[in-house]
């Protein structure tokens, strides 16, 4: 089901599926920045990531001993959620453990998805509590894809993204079937900010980035039009569009975590980059999206 916040400038529209972020359109203009979904490129909008982010070596991992397997970015995308908290300008939304989740997360949980509206700035929280007796590890992220172009009359090659600071990011490399290596490198970038899009920046998958600015800004050359986003509590970033297309998107996607290594099924508990938290306790961890 979908659900409406707005205010004088901006509206929202969130859907219960995933409490997935399904539009962003500015009133003055009724420009949509959120990427609307194409069975040629992808048909995502903003998926919200739990308890994983990325891909599981052969789809898989272990805890206690035990195997379990899961899909790509976890269950949260694809799981119906309930509206808990709805006001002209604020929505939240639940998820707990099922029988489903159990079997391949053998963990009792609950995450509240939360939006709230502030001028053009959309605040996105993920907000997990532990209701199990054991320490719960999870992985939170978003993967918001926005239109580009933004303008009629531009093409992607006029878009580029720009970081807050001139902070020396590092690349994940990775291997040719979308996992990490291990391996790390400066990622360079125009002016020590900017990094210009062209749709073969992804030919082989996403470009994964670590000790980032905690900020990044969609610009174009030729009009004003920018999505900002700020995501100081996460520790990755991936870029990203359908490889080896035209497609017309760009996600922007800020994550507490990183992909598996490549030829190794993770033992949840020593898996890199991902929150330990103990039982009866509360983790927040919020990103904004700023559009105009």
């Amino acid at each position: 089901m979908l659900y409406t916040i707005e205010n004088e400038r901006v509206q929202v529209t969130v859907n219960s599926l995933g409490a997935e972020l399904w539009s962003i359109k500015t009133k003055a203009d009724n420009c949509e920045y959120i990427w609307q979904g194409d069975e040629r490129y992808w048909m995502g909008r903003a998926y919200n990531l739990f308890p994983i982010c990325g891909r599981l070596f052969e789809g898989k991992y272990t805890y206690q001993g035990e195997t379990y397997e899961m899909k790509l970015h976890g269950f949260l995308r694809n799981a119906e959620t309930r509206l808990v908290e709805q006001s002209e300008t604020s929505l939240a939304f639940e998820l707990t453990e099922t029988a489903e989740t159990l079997a391949q997360y053998p963990f009792r949980f609950r995450i509240v998805i939360g939006y709230e509206l502030e001028a053009q700035t959309v605040h996105h929280t993920f907000t997990v509590e532990n209701t199990d007796t054991k320490d719960l590890i999870f992985a939170v992220g978003g993967h918001p894809g926005f239109n580009v172009p933004l303008t009629d009359g531009e093409t992607f090659e006029d878009y580029f993204v720009e970081f807050d600071s001139d902070k020396q990011p590092q690349l994940v490399v990775m291997s040719d079937t979308c996992f990490d290596t291990g391996y790390r490198r400066p990622f360079p970038l125009e002016d020590s900010c900017r990094l210009p899009l062209r749709h073969d920046l992804f030919n082989v998958d996403a470009i994964f980035l670590t000790y980032m600015s905690d900020g990044i800004t969609l610009r174009s050359k030729k009009s004003d039009k920018f999505v900002h986003l700020y995501y100081p509590d996460m520790n990755a970033l991936g870029l990203w569009h359908k490889p080896r297309t035209d497609a017309p998107y760009i996600c922007i996607e800020p994550w507490y975590s990183v992909p598996s290594y490549d030829g190794e099924v993770d033992d949840l508990e020593q898996k890199q980059l991902m929150v330990h938290l103990a039982p009866d306790c509360v983790y927040e961890n919020t990103y904004n999206i700023t559009v105009g």
